[in-house]
């Protein structure tokens, strides 16, 4: 009976958007995470991770895994294509954040916007710990892992 009430809350609350704000909305978010830091005025937008909010929120919406898992991964390789790094780390941090926002929002009701707050703060620690773990460990090049730094990005990400 739970898994009922789980399949049917899920088809109930299920977000859809036309075609085109799966297309715009996901590549405006690209072009601004690569143009953004490079203007000066602006520099302080250097913290927002654009592309993981995008995945974020239409993995929560849709609560569809493969959706979600699907999107982090094409929004993190293209990051990684317009940025300076290696490819597919953030790739690899975005499809683990989209498959765990599209699971977690089937099981929790996300509409309150503390909880899709504290996720949000949550799945970006835990994108730059993958990004940084992928950097250090897996491919054994040096990065800098600053703390205080990742939460204050975390914090302005909510």
């Amino acid at each position: 009976m739970a898994v009922l009430a789980s399949e049917y809350r899920r088809e109930l609350e299920i977000r859809r958007y036309p075609l085109a704000v799966y297309v715009l909305v996901p590549l405006l978010a690209l072009v601004l995470q690569a143009w953004l830091p490079r203007v000066p005025v602006v520099g302080r937008f250097t913290y927002f991770d654009l592309p993981l909010l995008i995945t974020v929120y239409f993995a929560l919406g849709r609560r569809n895994p493969v959706h979600g898992t699907l999107l982090g991964a094409a929004l993190g390789i293209i990051q990684d294509g317009l940025t300076q790094g290696q490819i597919g780390i953030w790739g690899i941090a975005n499809t683990v954040c989209g498959f765990l926002a599209a699971s977690i929002g089937i099981r929790v009701v996300v509409e309150n916007h503390t909880i899709r707050m504290a996720l949000n703060f949550c799945f970006t620690l835990l994108a730059s710990s993958i990004a940084f773990f992928v950097t250090r460990g897996l491919l054994g090049l040096n990065g800098d892992w600053n703390w205080l730094g990742e939460l204050l990005k975390a914090g302005a990400m909510r």
